[in-house]
């Protein structure tokens, strides 16, 4: 398969890496970390170790094929503006897999691409940027797929996630199950960005732990309202687990804190806040943590 990454961060990075081994991958990314990259290869460390020798550029203008598959991994701010690069490359039957954190994605995507080529990818791989050229695989997780039409046929898809060592299974409510991604990211990754503390210490800080439980419970509520109906206690140990599991990772949030860079607070608590107050729902804590968030980005 021919397979175009476009946001080699540190996941899609990972990604990229791992399904080179059975494919030709090209990652689009930021300068130095593509230069490297074509220097020395991508490295990659931790849970993982492989060097994989895969192509690198920082611009599509230099891409001369259409891809099979275009996995977009840029922050959900940069979506629209990724989707508007990449149209050119999109055939009848490439397919967007979207391997995003955030609620609003797909809107962005469905305005230059059909639905029906469009796959959400939802993951708790764990992977930080250490240098330009090298990540760090700092957790094995799991990954589900879902097309947003039910006329894809996603089994060719995970087939190729799983041969390159990628986990995967098949959604059958992929949508339900971004929310629930948004429910325990809008609990875990603003907590962390504002303490400046890895996943587990939401756990060991009792004071912490408890608000992390006010949170998943405001977003749950928002969440019902928008027809999902999760219950509340499930989505608690959902995100309990999620904390126990990646006790040992700096949230992406909290890694774009530390990097300078813009957050995707908007796309996570924002969008709770959003649609809570349409509804005319307590958002209290939500819309808290979006402005202490976006104080740590000035």
């Amino acid at each position: 398969m021919d397979i175009l990454v476009f946001g080699a961060g540190a996941i899609g990075s990972l990604f990229g890496g791992l399904l080179s081994k059975d494919n030709d991958v090209v990652l689009v990314g930021r300068k130095s970390h593509i230069d490297k990259i074509n220097k020395k290869g991508l490295q990659i460390e931790g849970m993982t170790n492989l060097k994989a020798d895969l192509l690198a550029v920082e611009n599509i203008k230099n891409i001369s094929f259409s891809p099979d598959i275009i996995i977009l991994s840029v922050k959900s701010f940069d979506t629209l503006k990724a989707v508007e690069n990449i149209k050119k490359l999109v055939k009848k039957n490439t397919i967007i897999i979207s391997l995003q954190n955030g609620l609003n994605n797909i809107e962005k995507i469905k305005k230059h691409v059909d639905e029906k080529q469009i796959v959400i990818c939802i993951t708790t791989h764990g992977s930080v940027f250490l240098k330009s050229g090298c990540i760090k695989h700092t957790g094995i997780g799991e990954t589900i797929l879902g097309g947003i039409s039910n006329d894809l046929d996603i089994r060719p898809i995970a087939s190729i996630l799983n041969s390159a060592g990628i986990k995967t299974s098949i959604s059958k409510n992929i949508l339900g199950d971004m929310w629930i991604k948004a429910i325990i990211n809008s609990s875990i990754n603003p907590l962390t960005s504002i303490f400046n503390c890895k996943n587990g210490y939401l756990h060991k800080n009792p004071v912490l732990k408890r608000i992390v439980e006010k949170v998943c419970e405001e977003s749950t509520n928002i969440s019902k309202s928008c027809g999902y109906d999760f219950e509340y206690n499930d989505m608690i140990s959902k995100t309990h687990d999620v904390i126990s599991d990646t006790k040992d990772n700096f949230s992406s949030m909290l890694q774009s804190i530390k990097k300078n860079r813009k957050t995707e607070i908007d796309s996570i608590n924002g969008i709770f806040v959003k649609k809570g107050e349409q509804k005319n729902l307590d958002v209290n804590l939500n819309n808290l943590l979006l402005y202490l968030v976006k104080s740590l980005e000035v």
